[in-house]
């Protein structure tokens, strides 16, 4: 089975699970995306997901990384100028993973990353998306549907024309 088609069955199964539950508990607030780049909110796969399913409607690039990650200080750059050049039509979203706070947000500033990301201390999301190691990026288009994926350090040209694919 592919990852996408791993990706498209947990998203159908976190849908068809995710019924009204008993008469008097409240519905779960729909997760919002932090603007703090530094908060490093910690997320679980279904949480990260209902995170994602939020942002239908906007093209989103996530990156899988650690601070400690050899390929993700080397592309780290290019996430930041990226994000930068594509800031208003495309939304960044980290996942640091088996990491500390302290050290993934200085990894952050050194890098200066603008866009905010979200903390698994397990690696947990990472693995629900079908994966091993890191980095990992994923582009998803307006529809939610993974358009793109790539482990190990992805290029400046391959991301932008990737993200061109779906922003177009």
């Amino acid at each position: 089975m592919t990852r996408r088609a791993v990706l498209a069955l947990l998203a159908a199964l976190a849908t068809a699970c995710g019924g009204a539950g008993a008469p008097d508990e409240a519905p779960e607030a729909a997760p919002t995306l932090h603007e703090d780049r530094l908060e490093l909110p910690e997320y679980e796969p279904d949480g990260f997901r209902a995170l994602l399913r939020s942002l239908e409607g906007t093209p989103v690039v996530v990156n899988v990384w650690a601070s400690w990650c050899g390929p993700c200080r080397v592309e780290g750059p290019h996430l930041a100028s990226l994000a930068r050049e594509y800031e208003g039509r495309v939304q960044f979203l980290g996942v640091d993973i088996l990491d500390n706070r302290e050290a993934a947000r200085d990894f952050i500033l050194e890098l200066d990353w603008p866009y905010p990301s979200v903390f698994d201390p397990q690696g947990e999301i990472r693995d629900s998306l079908g994966f091993l190691g890191q980095p990992v990026t994923l582009v998803v288009d307006r529809e939610g549907e993974v358009a793109f994926e790539w482990s190990g350090a992805v290029s400046e040209e391959q991301l932008r024309e990737e993200i061109e694919a779906v922003v177009s």
